[in-house]
């Protein structure tokens, strides 16, 4: 019997509806950008498995530091003791790093990354004798489906049977050039009217949206308005971090540096699951009493483990290398000229890139779920190519180490979906 068929008896997959999407393809094997399946079918992974496999998959180099730390220390409560793999990280992540970044707390994923940001927000002025309740956040962003990640997230679509339980959120548009007057505006009447914890962001792209792109400068004149207001300010950089948009973060180009980060996907290369939520020392700071309870009683099992920090330390050595760094230039550029040849399609309205990131919204309403983004997907995949529309735009955001073929063979395949269709 196939995964596929034995799949079915007990698995119950997120993001699907099993009634009309009853079926998961068997993956059996995975190496560089290449995903197989039961079959022997071959598919590039253009998306790197949900922004995690930056370097590929089953990396050699990353995959031999994991095996040399568990012959030596597999797991470890981080309550009572430390290790030489997470001071380690803490001392690599802080070279890299926005500079205001000085305090390194270890969490499982990226929701749970968010969720100790805002906690940390929270108790901050809690800390501090100030009851405050109220978070700004995006229209439409996505942070995350534990409850106080699900509370800041702007997709309905997740958060629908929830809404009447979650946190207060007072949300604006994100910025495109022209609304920043609008914006201001209505950024100083939340604040006036609202006892207001923090500002929550996905800095630069919205990643579930559809890879919306917002500038720099336009980001910055918000988070200014924050600064000036004595509000916290929370970059998410699960999806955005460790060189995805041409920098180590996208927070690096931004004149505002936020006080708390969140991370996680690229940090461990995809090959094991972890987060991290860095924040200034002032915030660690209001966490030191006497008194017990305003530490941070916040905790996950496996933080800190010492095979998933290990799996970090490698991903950020080949980070660092220029080798990577040229691949991810290489890749940008490709975009720029691909996006030049695929805006004037028939079938295109937009395209837009930054970094290793390519978005293409199609002169139709997909919807987030459904029948042409469906069919898009198979489409795909019938071509070789793992690509995950998101409603009517199509994404590519590849590993680092993607092949000139393998990357042309991308935009020739969408090419030739969006000439079919």
């Amino acid at each position: 019997m196939s995964l596929q068929e034995r799949d079915k008896k007990h698995l119950w997959h997120p993001l699907k509806q099993h009634q009309t999407h009853p079926d998961s393809l068997g993956i059996v094997k995975a190496k560089g950008c290449i995903l197989t399946d039961e079959d022997g079918n071959e598919y590039i992974d253009a998306i790197s498995s949900w922004y995690t496999c930056m370097f590929g998959h089953c990396n050699d180099f990353i995959t031999s530091r994991v095996y040399q730390q568990m012959q030596t220390l597999d797991q470890i409560m981080f309550s009572d003791f430390t290790h030489e793999p997470a001071v380690r990280l803490s001392e690599e992540l802080i070279k890299i790093l926005p500079k205001n970044q000085n305090r390194i707390f270890f969490n499982d994923n990226g929701s749970t990354a968010v969720e100790a940001g805002i906690k940390m927000a929270l108790q901050y002025y809690f800390n501090k004798g100030e009851k405050r309740t109220t978070f700004i956040a995006f229209e439409n962003g996505f942070h995350g489906d534990t409850f106080g990640a699900m509370s800041v997230s702007g997709l309905s679509v997740y958060n629908g049977p929830f809404e009447d339980f979650l946190m207060d959120i007072q949300r604006i548009p994100v910025p495109n050039g022209e609304n920043n007057e609008i914006i201001a505006e209505q950024l100083h009447q939340i604040i006036s009217e609202n006892n207001v914890v923090g500002f929550i962001y996905e800095p630069l792209i919205q990643g579930a949206a559809g890879m919306k792109i917002h500038k720099a400068a336009d980001l910055n004149t918000i988070l200014a308005i924050c600064k000036k207001n004595n509000i916290l300010t929370i970059a998410d950089e699960v999806m955005t971090g460790f060189g995805k948009t041409g920098n180590y973060f996208a927070s690096d180009e931004v004149a505002t540096k936020p006080d708390i980060i969140c991370l996680s996907k690229a940090l461990t290369a995809g090959l094991v699951p972890m987060s991290i939520t860095s924040c200034t020392e002032e915030i660690y700071a209001a966490f030191l009493d006497n008194d017990i309870a305003k530490g941070f009683f916040h905790c996950h099992t496996y933080a800190a483990n010492p095979i998933a920090c290990s799996a970090a330390l490698a991903s950020i050595e080949l980070l660092k290398t220029q080798e990577i760094q040229d691949n991810i230039e290489y890749i940008s550029s490709s975009h720029k000229e691909f996006s030049k040849k695929i805006e004037k399609h028939s079938k295109v309205s937009s395209v837009r890139y930054k970094g290793v990131i390519l978005a293409i919204d199609l002169n139709t309403n997909a919807g987030r779920y459904g029948t042409l983004r469906d069919q898009l997907l198979q489409s795909f995949m019938n071509e070789g190519v793992f690509l995950r529309p998101l409603g009517n735009t199509i994404y590519i955001q590849p590993p680092y180490v993607i092949t000139e073929d393998q990357l042309e063979r991308i935009y020739t395949t969408i090419t030739k979906i969006l000439n079919s269709l």
